[in-house]
């Protein structure tokens, strides 16, 4: 049985070629895959693995909007309700992003989910290399009973 998994995409803007390049490198990886990127990043992941795949690979492409227009939020929602089943983020630890409050929020729904995520090449190319990508997998994800359980205090 083919696993389908959906693979959240997303990068800064100094980050879209490399991740474009990325994902032109696995595109036979990705081709069995349903694919969720932000805006400008998607248009990016498009255009490279349609000018370089042919016509024998198709793609199932879903583009959310635009990072700092709410697409980080948007992919945010899609984890909390356990539709995706991994991230490739590739951040810009170099420069301040003007949305990066909801770049830290969407880092910490991906570890409060227990979402695989790489945040640059080499981790992406593990988790595209390892033996789970192709399998059915469900994260365990954080228990948070003791947050949801606590006592608060009114007076």
């Amino acid at each position: 049985m083919e696993i389908r998994k959906t693979i959240a995409l997303v990068a800064h803007d100094n980050r879209k070629k490399e991740l474009a390049e990325w994902a032109d490198w696995n595109r036979d990886a990705l081709h069995n895959h349903n694919i969720i990127c932000t805006g400008t990043t998607g248009k990016m992941i498009e255009e490279t693995l349609a000018k370089n795949a042919g016509k024998k690979q198709q793609y199932n492409i879903t583009r959310l909007k635009s990072g700092p227009l709410g697409g980080d939020q948007q992919l945010g929602a899609l984890i909390v309700e356990n539709k995706i089943d991994m991230m490739v983020f590739f951040w810009d630890p170099m420069q301040q992003q003007p949305h990066d409050v909801d770049v830290k929020a969407l880092l910490r729904i991906t570890v409060l989910y227990n979402i695989p995520t790489a945040c640059n090449r080499s981790t992406a190319d593990f988790l595209v290399s390892s033996g789970l990508f192709n399998m059915s997998y469900t994260p365990k994800p954080m228990d948070v009973n003791d947050y949801l359980n606590r006592k608060i205090d009114t007076d």
